[in-house]
């Protein structure tokens, strides 16, 4: 029989195929159960959308008073179909009940009258459609609508939105901002959880004092799960599966990926792939090379992507370059002038491409750098990272 993946990545995992995040879990909880407001905020693929599921999965079994909303944004283009899928997905969570939804559509979308669209199952194709001239006059309803049911269902809602920096971009972005903060503060059943992919926005959007989301809530800076908690979720993982890697092979794992979670499940699974019973050192590497390789093309399109003076940048970077701005290291890799060099340090840093760390810049994607060293430095995976011998 053939045994099931004993690692997931590229997708929200919960339950099993979740690891750690013992100290988050019971901050975010915590904040849940006492209408804390929540922002998380970290590079793409740390477990964000992990982290809120299994939170969520949680305080499900604890609270059966909380009706949990999930939002993303990620595809959604304007405010017309940001309101649409907000009203539906409050008023699905408000009940499991069919003839609930569309009683309390009309109880409480009085100004806003909506259009219930009910396709072959009406549990998965109930959907809302507004007229946008009515609806740009008189968004409050909507954006109240889980306070106003809580108010008078007596239950209570954790609104959780993803991709939450979207908004930010949407015709009237700064307007819509303003609105919700000016509404949901003021709510007392409805509490909200907001984070997203790209850091740069959601920094800008939650810790600028200009903007009307500054202090809106507890802002929850989300950092790497501890090397020692990889291993013993890898070995757990491995010995669930009737498979085995020692302590020595599995701290490859993150060691080589850095710690990133979404590599390190991604290695893990392929190392996992590669043995039959048992992983050695050979295995590791080999699967090393197949995350490379099953990435490449994104590694490529970034790269292309970049201007001349930034790709140099990346280079000085990869070099161990740290005075980015002395006039050696600008003349040494074309890197422009001392303000190009500022203005590319900020651009890369917002394509999530490097990090500012007290020791210089980083790359922040651990198989990207690899890549990229090979690509322009003609380097071996094994000249970048740290080899052990192979009777480890």
């Amino acid at each position: 029989m053939k045994k099931s993946s004993a690692f997931k990545y590229g997708t929200v995992v919960s339950s099993r195929y979740f690891t750690n995040r013992e100290t988050e879990s019971k901050h975010l909880i915590t904040n849940f159960k006492n209408g804390i407001h929540t922002i998380i905020i970290s590079p793409r693929r740390w477990g964000k959308s992990s982290l809120v599921e299994k939170v969520l999965e949680d305080l499900g079994k604890q609270e059966k008073n909380a009706k949990i909303v999930r939002l993303d944004l990620f595809s959604v283009k304007d405010e017309l179909e940001f309101l649409e899928m907000f009203a539906k997905e409050v008023i699905k969570a408000s009940s499991s009940k069919l003839d609930h939804w569309i009683a309390y559509t009309k109880e409480f979308l009085q100004s806003v009258v909506p259009s219930i669209n009910l396709g072959v199952d009406p549990n998965n194709d109930f959907t809302l459609s507004f007229h946008l001239p009515e609806i740009e006059k008189k968004p409050d309803e909507i954006l109240n609508l889980p306070e106003v049911i809580a108010q008078k269902k007596n239950i209570r809602f954790v609104i959780c939105i993803d991709e939450f920096q979207n908004l930010a971009e949407f015709e009237n972005g700064a307007y819509l901002e303003k609105k919700l903060r000016a509404l949901w503060q003021h709510h007392k059943k409805a509490t909200y959880c907001l984070y997203g992919s790209k850091r740069h926005m959601m920094n800008e959007i939650f810790n600028n004092s200009s903007k009307p989301f500054y202090r809106f809530g507890d802002l929850i800076p989300l950092g790497k799960i501890k090397t020692e908690d990889w291993v013993k979720y890898i070995l757990e993982r491995y010995k669930a599966t009737g498979k085995f890697i020692s302590p020595d092979v599995a701290v490859l794992i993150p060691k080589w990926m850095s710690n990133h979670s979404w590599y390190v499940q991604q290695l893990a699974n392929f190392t996992w792939q590669q043995s039959p019973e048992r992983s050695e050192y050979h295995h590791v590497y080999a699967a090393l090379e197949d995350v490379i390789n099953s990435n490449l093309p994104f590694f490529q399109k970034v790269a292309e992507d970049l201007s001349s003076t930034q790709l140099n940048l990346l280079k000085a970077i990869a070099a161990g370059e740290k005075s980015l701005n002395s006039k050696d290291t600008m003349s040494k890799y074309n890197l422009g002038t001392g303000a190009s060099v500022t203005k590319n340090k900020k651009l890369l840093m917002e394509k999530d491409l490097i990090d500012q760390t007290p020791e210089g810049f980083e790359f922040l994607d651990p198989a990207f750098r690899l890549w990229f060293q090979k690509q322009y430095f003609n380097r071996s995976y094994e000249s970048v990272i740290s080899l052990p011998s192979e009777n480890n």
